[in-house]
Parts: C-alpha cells; structure tokens; sequence
C-alpha cells in the first residue's frame, strides 16, 4: 500500500453505506434556507472528512421505488430496480455522540429535494448514502478563496470553522438578497463579500473579476452553477494569475436550458 502524504490535498474513499433516519428538527435559517437535522441509529458510523462532502438524498416517488428501497445497493452499477431520483448534499454539521446529521437545503420552489425539504416534518424519515470519497485540504495555505451561491453555504461555512487563527479567508457568496445572509463562525481572518442577485446577471462572475486575490500561498474554491463555475474559474486562472493545482471550481447544479460544454 502506498503511503499518502497527509500534507498535500489527498482523496479518501469511504464504503458506501445506505442509511434511513428520523428528521428530528426543522429550523428556517433565512427565508430560503432550511436546516433539517436528521438522525437515529443508523448514522453511527457516518464519516465525512471533507469540507465539500457530499451525501446523495434519496426520495422514492411512488410505491415501487419505495419498496426498492429496503432492497436497493448503490454504486453497484446497472441495477433493473426502480430507482428514486436523487440529489447531492453537503453534509453542515454530523455529531456521532448525539447522532444528529445536519442538511441545508435552499427552498428554490421546484426539484424532489426542495419539495421534500418544504413540508418536511420531525418524525418522516430521509434515506441518504455515502459520502463516497472525501477530498482532503489540509491547512496548510496562508489564504483560501472561496466563491460560490446558497448551495456552496454549508461546504464555505464547514471550512471556515475549521481554519487556524493565523490564516486569512476571502468568501463571495451570491444570494438572491439581503435577507439570506447568513453568519459566518471562523477563528480566522475573515472577508465577507455578499452579492445580491436582485434579478441581476453576472453579478457574481463581475464580482470575481474584482477582486484582490489574497497573499501567500493560496487555495481556491469555486462552487455555483456549472457554466459560472467555469466562467470563474478561467478568471481566476487567466486574470489573476492561480496556480490551476489549487484552484477547485465544481458545478453543483446545471441551469433550465444551459449547454453541455
């Protein structure tokens, strides 16, 4: 077996495990964004060692797809079972004492992950699996950029409180206004910039084009819609200069109508 070097950003794989579990609290944190604590037994065991983790969701649409679930193994590949559609989150909070498992969700009005999250109650229960695997960022970077909309929320927050004192942060965060910021905890020197959509295009993209990049040895991270994500990313590389081996720009969702390229 060959020896990884905990001081370089490194992969961990984890067995994918399928888990049923009790929602136990539903709280609003802005007018958009809701925070579902699920948990119980099954969560005993749960590991996400990244700070961009993610769980996929499952939610059975009908009888059959909710009999497939006591029998169904993912990332078994082709499977003639029906399958429930599913969707990625990033894993805000876990406690495997209390065995509580905290999900943002962003109450965007459409898709079988927002409907869920709307009328969610305590007592329903949620079936996750996974993570997968787990990217590793050890902090060792003088600075992070990080830039993203509401989904990219819980991946920044769980960064940022897990940053030394000594070390500098630049977040971007797009919201559709005012009323979704949210609080930021970190021991680290933190710069907040909020941009409001406000029906606006490109503000984000703008807002990147911008910025001052931080000093020292820099770790940037890019999640939003996926032609943004690009968009970004070809900036931070091409106008400011980042080393492409620590730059990450991910699409965590795909817009109505958007190409494949």
């Amino acid at each position: 077996m060959t020896a990884v070097d905990t001081q370089t950003i490194h992969r961990v794989m984890h067995e994918i495990k399928r888990r049923r579990l009790e929602v136990l609290r539903v709280v609003d944190l802005t007018p958009r964004m809701r925070r579902i604590t699920v948990g119980g037994p099954e969560l005993a065991g749960f590991v996400s060692l990244g700070t961009d983790d993610h769980v996929k969701l499952l939610f059975p649409q009908n009888a059959a797809q909710t009999a497939a679930m006591e029998t169904l193994v993912l990332g078994a590949g082709k499977t003639d079972q029906p399958m429930p559609p599913m969707r990625d989150y990033t894993p805000r909070r876990y406690d495997l004492d209390a065995l509580e498992l905290d999900i943002d969700f962003v109450l965007h009005g459409d898709g079988p992950a927002s409907t869920w999250a709307e009328q969610a109650q305590p007592g329903q229960s949620l079936n996750i699996a996974g993570p997968r695997g787990s990217m590793i960022v050890p902090d060792i970077f003088d600075s992070y950029l990080l830039i993203g909309d509401e989904t990219a929320l819980p991946a920044i927050a769980r960064r940022l409180e897990g940053l030394a004192a000594n070390r500098r942060a630049l977040v971007i965060i797009e919201v559709e206004n005012g009323a979704e910021q949210q609080a930021l905890e970190s021991a680290a020197q933190v710069n907040v910039i909020w941009v409001l959509r406000d029906g606006g295009t490109n503000n984000l993209l703008n807002a990147v084009k911008q910025l001052q990049v931080p000093s020292g040895d820099l770790y940037a991270w890019v999640a939003t819609e996926t032609k943004v994500s690009r968009q970004i990313r070809r900036v931070l590389l091409d106008e400011h200069g980042l080393n492409e081996q620590f730059v990450k720009a991910a699409g965590y969702w795909r817009a109505e109508g958007s190409d494949e390229e």
